[in-house]
């Protein structure tokens, strides 16, 4: 890189990471301050402007505190005191923010319950959660009737929907409370930057979610770090189309907007076919996304309004490089800054820069002043590696090793509030990393440094499987096999076939009218390793995803390549004819019985 463009480079970086620090500079574990108040503050400076967008009605920020309020009341009204979790449980929605906003005034936390959850799943979430109070709409309401029968106690819903049985009229007890500020001594005087605002919880792409503490101080950084990252103005329009459940969407984009007198055009969920039409038509200046909502938006048919609009800025989190520059030509985007973060991590980074493909950077003169560090990891025990002293290796560039964050609870940008599971926090904390009595928070993300200090990401841990005495990423196999013509998407995993060693690699595929089994045939032996080459495919019309679009592998992992579980198109690459065939029962036992040189 010459020396005018490392220049560039670094004065970007500067003034994004100064933007942002200075946004986050007054967080405290015990501070006053807390996100409500930081709330209230943007509405008292910016009272008249538009807030909210949703549906064609728009709130002003007097009108977002005005229902915050009647929230906070409504709890006050309910005997729910401070300490105290009322569950959240609905779509995306205009008095979604409101809702949880209003019930900090009063120091009341509020559990964020993914909408799209159903039966067991959503049980647990609301017996993990402590609350006694669950407020659903007319979409939800139903999932929450069903799943009665598997909570633990009873928990009174209240909906914003029809009002039958021993359901609560959330609509009509509101009419009823005050739109007033509650008194903030009275309300939440003794509350400070290190109680609990919010649970957030985990996708679940494994297993049951688990349940994030998210205190005040994490909320802001959040949404005062977006604020000052994005570099967000009073004139700018997000559009957000992510869950408010998580977040990217909830916290990041809302943060982005909210804090700073701009304003949110909020739906309900993500539509590739209405996407351009709402961005052009509300003047969006700026979106928020997950990398495969830009996927679906590059692989989607062109659309007349796709360069005919003002945004300046995408920003988010999971976008991959190859979308990233069809994206960025395409729609004539004029920056795109990709992040890193965790719900309930204590590692960030930004690519102020716009370097395609990475997650972020750390530069050299900045290392000692950043928690983040790359271990030597083993895929076999996912576990760190550890040296003759008992301490873990730190990778060196372009070495692939686990992204851990050191623990610094007096610090809110590296504090780890933990799970409402006790084993499951402890189980993300690494102790004696470099030194006696160190504890470091596990990412469970796989990354590499290149020699320019930025960060990629290359997997999670557990998605990467180990063949042939290689590993192998899952996350890299699928970015290559997402390359072939007429593939739309890849969701690569390992595979147990019996007699083998390690996991076999196996790919499912959505696809279209361009896809042909030779050539994707050609194409696998062509652009990847033989040991990273799957075995087997299964074609899908729908790829399954968690609500914020990451795929789920469990259920592709226990049906394997079973034509008895599998309904989907089944193939095999067959050694022997070097063509995909399709997986029968006679060629299923013939697998498991050693009959194929694997």
């Amino acid at each position: 890189m010459k020396l005018k463009a490392r220049i560039t480079r670094e004065l970007r970086f500067i003034k994004g990471l100064g933007r942002t620090l200075k946004w986050v500079k007054p967080i405290a574990p015990d501070s006053k301050e807390l996100i409500c108040d930081d709330l209230e503050a943007a509405v008292d400076a910016h009272r008249d402007r538009p807030a909210i967008t949703f549906e064609g009605k728009t709130l002003t920020y007097g009108e977002m505190d005005a229902l915050a309020n009647r929230y906070a009341h409504w709890a006050k009204e309910q005997g729910i005191t401070r300490g105290q979790t009322v569950a959240l449980f609905m779509p995306n929605r205009m008095d979604y923010l409101p809702i949880w906003y209003g019930l900090t005034k009063v120091g009341v936390a509020t559990a964020l319950i993914n909408n799209n959850l159903t039966g067991a799943q959503l049980a647990h979430c609301l017996n993990i959660s402590g609350a006694l109070h669950c407020l659903v709409d007319g979409d939800t309401s139903p999932a929450f009737e069903a799943a009665r029968g598997q909570m633990t106690k009873h928990v009174a819903q209240w909906t914003l929907g029809p009002v039958i049985e021993d359901r609560r009229d959330l609509t009509a007890a509101l009419k009823s409370c005050s739109s007033l500020r509650p008194d903030r001594q009275t309300a939440r005087g003794d509350l400070r930057g290190k109680d609990t605002a919010l649970w957030i919880y985990t996708s679940g792409t494994t297993g049951l979610p688990k349940a994030a503490r998210i205190n005040h101080m994490r909320v802001q950084l959040y949404m005062r770090g977006f604020a000052g990252a994005t570099g967000a103005l009073a004139s700018d329009r997000i559009y957000q189309v992510l869950p408010l459940y998580h977040a990217t969407g909830g916290l990041c984009g809302m943060g982005a907007a909210l804090l700073t007198g701009g304003s949110v055009v909020l739906r309900k969920k993500f539509s590739t076919s209405h996407f351009w039409q709402d961005v052009h038509d509300e003047g969006c200046t700026m979106f928020v996304y997950i990398g495969e909502l830009c996927r679906y938006l590059v692989n989607a048919p062109g659309h007349p309004l796709e360069r005919n609009h003002k945004l300046r800025q995408a920003f988010g989190n999971g976008l991959r490089a190859d979308v990233w520059e069809q994206m960025v030509a395409r729609f004539n985007i004029p920056q795109v800054m990709e992040f890193y973060g965790s719900t309930e991590g204590n590692v960030s980074m930004f690519n102020f820069d716009g370097h395609i493909g990475a997650i972020g950077r750390v530069p050299k003169w900045l290392k000692k002043k950043v928690n983040a560090r790359l271990v030597q990891f083993d895929v076999e025990t996912e576990q760190p590696v550890r040296n003759a002293a008992g301490f873990c290796i730190e990778c060196g560039p372009d070495q692939i090793g686990e992204c851990i964050g050191r623990i610094d609870t007096t610090d809110p940008r590296t504090s780890f509030s933990g799970y409402a599971d006790k084993s499951a926090t402890e189980k993300k904390v690494l102790h004696d990393v470099f030194e006696k009595g160190d504890a470091w928070f596990r990412t469970g993300d796989l990354m590499r440094q290149d020699a320019d200090s930025y960060f990629y990401f290359v997997d999670r841990i557990g998605d990467t499987y180990r063949w042939k005495g290689e590993n192998v990423s899952t996350g890299e196999v699928a970015d290559r096999l997402a390359e072939s013509p007429g593939v739309l998407e890849a969701n690569v995993y390992g595979v147990s076939v019996p007699g083998q060693d390690g996991r076999v690699g196996m790919v499912a595929l959505t696809v279209d009218d361009d896809f042909s089994l030779p050539d994707f045939h050609a194409h696998v032996e062509k652009e990847l390793p033989s040991y990273a080459q799957p075995l087997f495919l299964r074609l899908q019309r729908q790829i399954e995803t968690t609500g914020t679009f990451k795929y789920r592998k469990v259920d592709l992992v226990e049906d394997g390549f079973d034509p008895a579980r599998v309904k989907d198109p089944l193939y095999f690459r067959n050694p022997v004819k070097k063509a995909w065939t399709k997986v029968s029962k006679a060629s299923f036992e013939k697998i498991c019985e050693g009959g194929f040189k694997l």
